[in-house]
């Protein structure tokens, strides 16, 4: 499967993006799938997950409440709605796939992703 984020930009404290993960290949709902971010300097780290099948979501601890991933099987889209943004928020974020059935400590594992896009750039900066 091919990946393709997009959806990043600049965006004041406190605004909102949505940051879209479009497939192609083979079908979309034989992934569970996941959005990563990177900040300069730091480690690639977990930010939401979305199960296949009955669709089970993950946040990760640091965006609860702001951010809400989302999946659109019949368009092959997955979506990352971020609202309040913060400057910590910063950074380039990935989405990935893996056709492993995920549980939650694996959902939040890098090494669990066989398939990666190439990432879309978020900064929030006043």
């Amino acid at each position: 499967v091919q990946l393709q984020a997009s959806g990043g930009g600049l965006v004041q404290p406190g605004g909102s993006l949505r940051l879209s993960c479009a497939t192609s290949g083979r079908p979309f709902s034989n992934y569970d799938m996941a959005w990563f971010r990177q900040a300069p300097g730091n480690e690639r780290q977990f930010v939401a997950g979305h199960r296949r099948g009955r669709g089970a979501t993950y946040n990760a601890d640091l965006v609860k409440g702001r951010f809400t991933i989302s999946r659109d099987n019949a368009k092959n889209t997955m979506y990352l709605q971020m609202n309040s943004l913060i400057p910590e928020d910063t950074a380039v974020y990935y989405c990935a796939a893996t056709t492993a059935h995920t549980i939650t400590s694996s959902m939040r594992s890098v090494g669990t992703y066989e398939y990666w896009g190439q990432g879309t750039l978020v900064t929030v900066s006043s």
